[in-house]
């Protein structure tokens, strides 16, 4: 069976929020998130992070983290991320767009993670207080990150009390929260608000919704203004049933863990027939539903050619990405493949 493993984004929607979308369509509604199901959303996500929060859905990741940032940094301020993270490589610019042009602070850190001490120490070169430098307002984590790696509770408490003792908030890209969390098997409440986390872009997309997002916050506070924020960054939708209706049945009886876990599950088959081919190697460890994996050209080759699909990463890696509805004759059928490729080598 051949299959597409560029990113979950190919992935096409799971029967129960397609099934919800036609039940949302039957009827009328109040128009721009004055309806039903945006307050289900609402209340939903206050008990599966055991806290009342602020709930506004976008259609978009890149919305979600540019509007998210743009409440908690001034122009002035700075943002610190990982040189990796999606809003530093591959959101054009939006982040300094709709923060009026605070400033990306990149930093490096191995396999996609910052650590507490590297933050530290850019921090400290910061010139905090001088009148010519941009000023640390925000730490922005991604969960998990763009490595497939996942950060435990204590390694976020860590780096978000380094980021308060200079002031600053912390924002979450999730868009792959559900797989994060299926993985660590912690509660969704210990990785984000309990460790200090004051706003989280929560992703649907990649998860199984067609085009959902939402931008929770721990902190009312910082909620204040958002929904001007949000109407004004062209993201209130006036039919806003239609994204809360994926978003509600994405949430319901757990189902967006149910299908986080089954990416997750053909990404660790297709790790551990990976590991056993000669020649092959896994870059980073495997903790949500990416793969970056090194593998002999002739194998790799030979996979295109056979019609697999897969993103070529810098410095010759592969990158694999299994979604919620992969199936697992796909993976079995490429690493089949992968290793009568190997063989002939």
């Amino acid at each position: 069976m051949i299959h597409d493993f560029r990113s979950d984004n190919v992935a096409g929607a799971a029967p129960e929020i397609v099934n919800a979308l036609a039940a949302a369509s039957i009827g009328q509604a109040n128009p721009y998130g004055d309806d039903a199901l945006t307050a289900s959303v609402t209340k939903r996500l206050s008990e599966i992070f055991e806290t009342e929060v602020a709930v506004f859905p976008v259609a978009t990741g890149t919305a979600a983290n540019a509007l998210s940032l743009s409440a908690l940094v001034p122009s002035w301020g700075a943002v610190y991320c990982h040189e990796d993270s999606h809003i530093n490589v591959d959101e054009c610019g939006a982040p300094e767009q709709f923060t009026n042009g605070a400033k990306l602070v990149a930093l490096p850190g191995d396999a996609g993670k910052l650590t507490a001490e590297g933050l530290k120490s850019a921090l400290e070169k910061a010139a905090i207080g001088v009148v010519h430098r941009v000023q640390p307002a925000a730490l922005s984590l991604t969960q998990a990150t763009e490595a497939g790696t996942v950060y435990k509770p204590e390694e976020v408490g860590a780096l978000v009390e380094v980021a308060r003792a200079h002031g600053m908030a912390t924002h979450m890209d999730g868009a792959r929260f559900a797989n994060a969390i299926a993985r660590l098997g912690r509660s969704p409440a210990e990785v984000t608000w309990k460790a200090g986390v004051d706003v989280l872009s929560l992703g649907a997309t990649k998860g199984g919704c067609l085009a959902a997002e939402a931008v929770v916050f721990f902190n009312p506070a910082l909620a204040e203004d958002f929904g001007y924020r949000r109407k004004r960054g062209a993201h209130l939708v006036s039919k806003m049933r239609f994204l809360s209706a994926q978003l509600d049945a994405w949430l319901a009886d757990g189902l967006w863990l149910r299908l986080a876990r089954h990416a997750n599950a053909m990404t660790d088959r297709l790790a551990q027939g990976l590991s056993a081919l000669p020649g092959a190697e896994l870059a980073y460890p495997v903790e949500a539903n990416e793969i970056f994996a090194r593998l002999p050209a002739n194998v790799a080759d030979g996979l295109e050619a056979a019609g697999f699909r897969f993103y070529r990463w810098d410095g010759g890696l592969l990158r694999l990405v299994t979604a919620f509805d992969t199936p697992q004759a796909a993976v079995d059928d490429f690493l089949e493949i992968a290793k009568n490729l190997s063989e002939k080598a």
